[in-house]
């Protein structure tokens, strides 16, 4: 029995025109784009070429006097640790070089972040950092009104000044879609720099940077068909950061280590085919909401979490209440079904939903809840065939 893979918001199978584009890059044999002779300046243009594209794909600004910059990682999770640690930093270290207040920054993101943002809000809480968190509403949506009044407080001489406010454009357990613009203009007004993950958001519908107005944002290539091991954060410009490593003037100094050429030209070509595929988006979202009818037709009292609030296209997360999610899960890799129970990144706990659970859910919906996404290799067929072995896994664990 052939799986069905239907977890593509852990990581999209590399698209062929991606794997064929990055063979004939290889076959150049591009040598280290840092060197000053031919060979390194021939891979230098060949890299900052899809660099540049990449940054007008994403509707940043490229050329002219406020360049905004596009730094290569390794992907999300780099990204993620980059923005944060270094906006946070650099905040800290110019505020502390005008004014001698012992009252600790504070770093303020959603109670849904992707963990490799808690994990790295947790981590500086050690180096010093006050942590805060703004709620959800019971559709997985950020209270607008709670980062409001905190932001309120950035001034407040009783506390710590605001160094970064971080909320992710939509969520990777659910979809949901988070207000990232007014949160962004919210902080650009109070003069707080604001990180945006927009990992699930990225190669899947059309991001614009500029009408974003984030100060960085991040995301990665193996989420939109692209290779593994390669990412990106734009930053807008002027902003700086400081850096998570040193020894090399790469990236201007903020990401320094070689640059990868053939994974650099994978990701750019993963996001062109984004670009030149203008119905990949409806299409998924087709599949989606047939896979879901198809669900709740066949277990009435299923829940989809956030289904109350703008979803990208691509994810579901159904609660099954009364059938325990691992349960679930492994029924389902049984049966042949590649789902998982939400992030990648914490697959290896057997812990609930953090997200689920801020959205104030029953005990029930918490551990019924599983995740399904889809990706542009999704057909009608595999949905059809899903449906049933569903059902398979559904009748099973009800008997």
């Amino acid at each position: 029995m052939k799986p069905i893979y239907l977890d593509y918001n852990s990581t999209t199978p590399i698209s062929p025109g991606v794997a064929r584009v990055m063979a004939q890059c290889r076959q150049q044999q591009y040598l280290n784009p840092a060197s000053q002779h031919r060979p390194g300046q021939e891979a230098r243009l060949v890299l900052e070429r899809h660099r540049s594209e990449m940054i007008d794909m994403l509707g940043a600004v490229s050329r002219g006097m406020h360049t905004d910059r596009l730094i290569l990682t390794s992907g999300g999770t780099e990204s993620n640790n980059l923005a944060i640690v270094g906006l946070a930093k650099s905040a800290r270290d110019r505020v502390d070089a005008d004014s001698a207040s012992p009252l600790a920054h504070r770093i303020i993101i959603s109670a849904i972040e992707h963990p490799s943002v808690i994990g790295v809000a947790h981590f500086l809480a050690t180096e010093g950092f006050q942590v805060e968190t703004i709620p959800v509403d019971s559709r997985g949506v950020c209270d607008l009104d709670d980062l409001a009044a905190k932001l309120d407080t950035a001034s407040d001489p009783s506390k710590g000044p605001i160094a970064v406010v971080s909320i992710m454009a939509a969520n990777n357990e659910t979809g949901v879609i988070q207000p990232i613009k007014q949160a962004a203009r919210m902080c650009r007004e109070k003069q707080i720099h604001f990180h945006t993950d927009a990992v699930q958001m990225v190669g899947k519908t059309e991001v614009n940077f500029q009408e974003i107005g984030a100060d960085c944002l991040s995301f990665t290539a193996h989420k939109f068909h692209g290779p593994r091991g390669v990412g990106g954060l734009l930053v807008r410009n002027g902003v700086e950061l400081t850096p998570l490593i040193y020894g090399g003037f790469q990236q201007m100094g903020t990401r320094p280590g070689t640059e990868d050429v053939t994974l650099t030209t994978g990701m750019h070509q993963a996001l062109l085919e984004y670009q030149q595929s203008p119905h990949r988006e409806s299409e998924t979202g087709r599949l989606r909401q047939r896979l879901e009818s198809g669900l709740l037709k066949r277990v009435p009292d299923a829940i989809i979490n956030g289904q109350g609030a703008s979803r990208m296209s691509h994810t579901t997360n159904i609660s099954f209440p009364g059938i325990n999610r691992q349960a679930f899960l492994m029924a389902a890799d049984f049966a042949g079904l590649a789902i998982s129970t939400g992030s990648a990144c914490a697959s290896g706990s057997s812990d609930p939903s953090h997200v689920i659970i801020a959205m104030g859910a029953s005990q029930d919906v918490i551990e019924g809840s599983i995740r399904v996404s889809l990706g542009a290799m999704t057909t009608q067929q595999e949905i059809d065939d899903a449906l049933t072995r569903f059902q398979q896994v559904i009748d099973r664990l009800s008997t």
